[in-house]
């Protein structure tokens, strides 16, 4: 029995020997097949250049990017200088037979052109890659130069599958309905959609490409990516992954103008691929934008390990005393650097304080932070109008935040087996903490859904308190020494220590000024501004009035004119007297100063008053309508020159009034003051947003606006139905605060007999220019008892 078994052990090991010999002759064969259909590519002019540049260290993921010779110093460079240069492994180009590079990695492929489809190209890269790195790589990426890849996440999720099996992972794909038939795919057959990358493991590669003729044979449409995945499907029995996610983390936009717009989308944040990127630039904007997101993400690393720290120390006993009177770095068990060393890690009395809305403790009333409210406007008592638009950086922070928290909240979804949806906010509570940082309180409108065992969709409510830290102050010194980077660089291979601030610096008072508009040529720019000035009694306040127009307009030569338009006002004749007076007294005093005026005896009305200015000046004249009220300087006449375009655009500045000295406890006669000496707070005064008297406008274009509404008699009214046609007409409207022209408080009266519209604008500024909120709050409180 035992001889018979040795016989049969001796037989079978025999077949098993002549089996093995007739498949490794036949897997000779088939490379040789191989080798005579796609090129050999061992030898070719760059070999050595790229085997240098790159390094082979990680033998973890080899990329191959197909890209043309019209593209190589374009698209496969900004590749290669974003992501291209830190995959966990190495990152090669592959091109048709005449490309050549000195800038990137670049593989000429022999016998291969840039003609479309890419079929050739494509399996002669992955024959490249099999015969070069098969047993180098775990991975391999077949990606195209519109591809941008987060190489931390990719490697995150490879390292999460076993790369010893057969893997072709990327999304799936069936085409679009009307070409399902012509690709030849089954109703249970897919493929890797090839823009957003296709990823195959070392088992997926050992089994395609000894086909690679067969595939090449039998191609039945145009597509690459199909007949790739019709290849993998033949000889490696897989199909590319189904699971949902991987639209979301092989993400392809379909638009055409994709990447090129607003980068802080939901799909940016939750994708590891992203395609298609056709403009470099857009590539090197998107590589900036995730670093940006990368430093973010560490910073709250950075801060979670603070306050871990910092519970430890609490937990072990050691106050933060211990760590300024350290010496030894034995002596700080759980910090190894002591404060003013290279390598100190932090404050973590400051950075370790846990989230809380209780952090910063008030020592008196005023010292007790506000709370401001979000709810389809930002309602605010810091304004002078406390319902306003919000900002562009409220919604940009507030959609980072709602994002931030449904990736937390979600994070265990597919565990748990249920998926919350954000619907909107309904509102939010916010305030600056200036030691900590930023505090919210959001009421959200969620959706619960449940996609397992009982499966329901139910609305929820939800309030979610939020905490932005700041994070430490960092200082670094910077000398004329410091690195200065080549001109025509680009600007993501600049970072912080090599930038020259130091010569920006020292050199900044010499550089030339740029010219802000192109269209306006040096005579524009000096062009004479014709001041209109509506004028009724107030001899006090006209006195400042010239006093600051001699000193910015005729004594530094601006090229200006004065126009004055005076009432007669039989009840106050002594004041029109003096106003006469001191108008004949700076001619006199500058007969080339070009200062006229005109007389009207009749009611006073702002409207006809510049209305008669206007008449005055000829068509081709920059009008400037100012109120006596008004405190300019020589920034003010720059700004109405370079704002206003005949034909073209009017200027509408927003000018800062100032409240009553008598209500600040002030004495008036800080008035006297010039602008830039005022102190432009939300204590002192308030940007009148919905003032719009003060107006610079060439006289051909108030003509062609319809001029002023001359029926309105008295107090207002007459700039808001003027700017209501500026608005509705073709000219361009330009409304930007001027820091430079102040609007001294003077009481105001109404008269009784004005119209209800009229009268309530009246009175409404009265009380608007009396003081800010918060000063009106304090005198409530003191004299609370005088109010019914």
């Amino acid at each position: 029995m035992a001889r018979k078994r040795k016989i049969l052990k001796l037989f079978i090991g025999v077949i098993i020997g002549l089996i093995s010999a007739s498949l490794f002759k036949q897997n000779t064969e088939t490379r040789k097949n191989v080798n005579s259909c796609v090129s050999d590519y061992e030898v070719y002019d760059s070999a050595e250049i790229v085997e240098n540049r790159v390094n082979d260290t990680n033998g973890f993921l080899l990329v191959g990017v197909m890209t043309a010779e019209k593209y190589v110093n374009t698209r496969a460079k900004a590749v290669y200088e974003t992501w291209g240069k830190n995959v966990p492994g190495k990152t090669l180009f592959f091109s048709s037979e005449v490309s050549r590079s000195n800038e990137i990695p670049l593989i000429p492929l022999p016998d291969i052109d840039d003609n479309y489809p890419p079929q050739r190209k494509s399996f002669a890269m992955l024959k490249y890659m099999y015969d070069n790195y098969l047993d180098k790589y775990e991975w391999f990426l077949r990606a195209d130069d519109d591809l941008y890849v987060r190489n931390d996440r990719m490697e995150e999720l490879l390292k999460s599958v076993d790369s010893n099996k057969a893997w072709f992972i990327g999304q799936a794909g069936r085409g679009k309905p009307h070409e399902i038939r012509s690709l030849a795919l089954k109703k249970h057959e897919n493929y890797c959609m090839g823009g957003p990358g296709i990823i195959l493991s070392r088992e997926t590669l050992k089994r395609i490409v000894p086909n690679i003729e067969e595939c090449l044979k039998n191609l039945y449409s145009n597509h690459e990516d199909v007949e790739l995945g019709r290849c993998v499907r033949k000889f490696a029995g897989i199909s590319c992954t189904w699971a949902y996610e991987m639209q979301v983390i092989f993400y392809h936009n379909q638009s055409s103008d994709a990447f090129s717009g607003n980068l802080k989308q939901k799909y940016i944040h939750s994708a590891i691929t992203m395609h298609p990127i056709k403009e470099p630039q857009n590539m090197y904007r998107l590589h900036n934008y995730v670093k940006g997101q990368t430093i973010q993400e560490k910073q709250q690393e950075s801060l979670t390990l603070h306050r871990d720290i910092s519970s430890s120390m609490a937990y072990f006993g050691i106050e933060s005393f211990q760590l300024q009177t350290a010496e030894l770095v034995e002596d700080l068990p759980l910090y190894p650097e002591p404060p003013g060393s290279k390598h100190f890690l932090g404050d973590p009395e400051f950075l370790g304080v846990p989230a809380s809305l209780t952090k910063f403790n008030y020592k008196t009333t005023q010292d007790v932070l506000d709370w401001e409210l979000i709810s389809k406007s930002l309602y605010s008592f810091k304004d002078f109008n406390p319902k306003k638009r919000i900002g562009s950086s409220i919604k940009e922070g507030l959609t980072d935040i709602v994002r931030e928290i449904m990736e937390i909240t979600n994070s265990n979804s597919k565990q748990r087996g249920r998926m919350i949806e954000f619907k909107e906010l309904l509102y939010v509570y916010w305030r600056l903490d200036p030691l900590h940082g930023a505090d919210l309180i959001l009421d959200m409108s969620l959706l619960y859904k449940k996609y397992t065992g009982n499966k329901m969709t139910v609305p929820v409510r939800r309030h979610v308190y939020v905490q932005q830290a700041f994070m430490g102050t960092f200082i670094r010194e910077v000398t004329n020494n410091d690195e200065v980077p080549e001109t025509g660089k680009n600007s993501q291979n600049t970072t912080v220590e090599n930038m020259f601030i130091g010569d920006v610096l020292a050199n900044i008072g010499k550089m030339p000024l740029p010219k802000i508009f192109n269209y306006k040529s040096d005579t524009e720019n000096n062009r004479y501004i014709n001041f209109i000035l509506p004028l009724s009694d107030r001899f006090e306040t006209f006195t400042r009035f010239m006093n600051i127009y001699e000193n910015v307009c005729i004594i530094d030569e601006e090229t200006t004119r004065l126009l004055i338009v005076l009432y007669r006002n039989e009840n106050n004749i002594e004041e029109f007297n003096k106003n006469l007076e001191l108008i004949h007294t700076t001619q006199r005093k500058y007969p080339s100063s070009d200062i006229a005026y005109k007389i009207i005896t009749e009611t006073f009305s702002r409207g006809k008053a510049l209305q008669y200015g206007v008449d005055l000046n000829k068509n081709d004249d920059l009008l400037f309508f100012i109120d006596v009220d008004i405190v300019f300087t020589h920034k003010s006449l720059q700004r109405i020159r370079f704002n206003t375009v005949k034909r073209k655009q009017v200027y509408f500045p927003i000018v800062y009034s100032l409240y009553s000295p008598k209500f600040l406890n002030q004495s008036s006669s800080d008035n006297l003051k010039q602008s830039a000496d005022y102190n432009l707070s939300n204590r002192e005064g308030f940007w009148r947003q919905f003032g719009f008297g003060i107006t610079s406008i060439y006289k051909c274009d108030f003509i062609n606006l319809g001029g002023f509404n001359m029926s309105i008699a008295g107090w207002g009214v007459e700039d808001v139905s003027f700017f209501e046609k500026a608005i509705k007409s073709n000219y361009n409207i330009i409304r930007s605060v001027d820091p430079h022209l102040i609007h001294i408080y003077h009481p105001i009266e109404c008269d009784n007999n004005l119209e209800q519209a009229q009268k309530n604008m009246c009175i409404g500024t009265k009380a608007n220019i009396l003081g800010s909120l918060y000063d009106i709050q304090n005198f409530y409180l003191k004299y609370k008892h005088l109010f019914r």
